[in-house]
């Protein structure tokens, strides 16, 4: 015949047990603040990349074809002093000086004032430090008064800068001269300070001894 389990020993387990399972249900769950992650940093974890089959027809070339030449991206830089009378452009194959017309020259004018001398030699420095054969001097004016006169005005403008490298640089380089009145402006001729920027003398040559620009 099999022990007999004495009643208050049983009793007394089952009222552990059923206390201990009411603690568990009673707990709450810690709770988490509204602008916590879901997710510690760090933790979460993306698609691996997809295999590529180099050998795919896809990724072949069709029979006879070749790959272009590598190209290199022309990187502009442009420097604008304060008062934004005089701009540097720098591009991996050109050099562009804009004089504002105000700085050079009286209005209406193409005789160069006594200030214009240094940032002419400034410039004639720089295009010696690049030896190129060939240089660009171009005038420009903003749309005021015929389109005739601007011809007029800018090309002698273009050519008292032009007389004025000659002198520095001597006869090795040849220099293309030119006056385009109102067309290319740079800025809105509808404001005073567009016009300003729009009467201009550039100075172009190629970087590093080249002889064309383009």
């Amino acid at each position: 015949m099999a022990p007999l389990i004495p009643r208050t020993a049983t009793a007394t387990g089952l009222t552990g047990i059923l206390a201990l399972a009411t603690l568990v249900w009673l707990t709450p769950a810690p709770a988490l603040a509204d602008d916590e992650p879901s997710e510690p940093p760090g933790t979460v974890t993306t698609s691996p990349p997809p295999e590529v089959d180099a050998n795919s027809p896809g990724l072949k070339l069709a029979e006879g074809a070749t790959l272009a030449s590598a190209k290199v991206l022309d990187i502009k830089s442009v420097v604008e002093d304060l008062g934004g009378e005089e701009r540097r452009e720098d591009t991996n194959t050109n050099v562009t000086f804009a004089l504002q017309a105000e700085v050079l020259f009286a209005k209406d004018s193409a005789k160069l004032n006594p200030e214009a001398n240094a940032r002419i030699e400034a410039i004639a420095q720089e295009i010696e430090g690049q030896n190129p054969s060939t240089v660009r001097v171009f005038g420009f004016t903003d749309d005021l008064g015929t389109y005739e006169h601007g011809v007029t005005l800018s090309k002698n403008r273009a050519e008292a800068v032009h007389n004025r490298l000659a002198s520095s640089l001597g006869p090795n380089v040849t220099f293309e001269v030119r006056g385009y009145s109102e067309d290319y402006p740079i800025a809105d001729n509808s404001t005073e300070e567009g016009r300003r920027k729009n009467r201009r003398v550039e100075v172009s040559f190629p970087r590093d001894g080249g002889g064309g620009q383009n």
